[in-house]
């Protein structure tokens, strides 16, 4: 295997090197994650594009992967906010099976870097999903409500924002909200209102992570 290839560590090499040669201050927030990451720029791109922030989702991503790429598309950067949103594709087997306490410490290795570094973390919850069109009968939604409490109750314990859009999202039964969110093909990606609904619920988080920053150094 091409470790290089495997992480997909050129997605995103050329746009760094441009950041941090234009903006040697560094970033205000990094959004990482996987293809729910990676679309949201493209669906919402006034969201990214007034506010400053910087998308660095790959889709198909694992837990893993993202931990490994961490240093080059968020740490080098010099965020001041990373938003972490991740394992999805861990629950869909898309590197093969895995225990969900090893999905939450890839998430917690991720938080910690970022806090040894000065980067404030906002961990988000996997969103709901009754099925995944490309693996399909995996049957995931008691994964991800498991790996939910296993990232909320990491997030409570070192007092890190938790931002839950699994509560918010829901079916009722588990699924992303169709068609409100997503569209009944997908199940998995949210739409504009999906995107739309989490930018509600992720921007004054940001916000009072920032001011907290502020006050800090005040």
């Amino acid at each position: 295997m091409n470790i290089t290839t495997y992480v997909n560590y050129e997605k995103y090499q050329q746009a760094n090197q441009q950041f941090i040669a234009n903006y040697p201050q560094g970033a205000l927030v990094v959004f990482m994650g996987d293809s729910i990451t990676e679309f949201w720029p493209y669906q919402r791109p006034t969201f990214f594009a007034q506010n400053n922030f910087i998308g660095r989702g790959i889709g198909g991503q694992v837990s893993h992967q993202m931990l490994l790429r961490f240093r080059e598309d968020v740490l080098n950067l010099k965020p001041q906010v990373v938003v972490i949103l991740a394992g999805t594709n861990d629950i869909a087997q898309n590197s093969g099976a895995i225990d969900l306490p090893r999905v939450a410490d890839n998430i917690f290795s991720m938080a910690e870097l970022a806090c040894a570094h000065g980067v404030s973390v906002i961990l988000c919850s996997v969103l709901p999903a009754s099925d995944f069109p490309w693996r399909s009968g995996l049957q995931p939604v008691h994964r991800i409500v498991e790996l939910n409490q296993l990232i909320k109750q990491y997030a409570v314990q070192h007092q890190i924002p938790y931002v839950d859009y699994y509560a918010a999202m829901n079916d009722g039964k588990g699924g992303l909200r169709v068609p409100d969110f997503t569209n009944a093909k997908d199940l998995v990606h949210p739409n504009a209102a999906g995107y739309v609904m989490m930018e509600s619920l992720i921007a004054p988080v940001i916000a009072s992570v920032l001011e907290a920053r502020s006050n800090e150094l005040i």
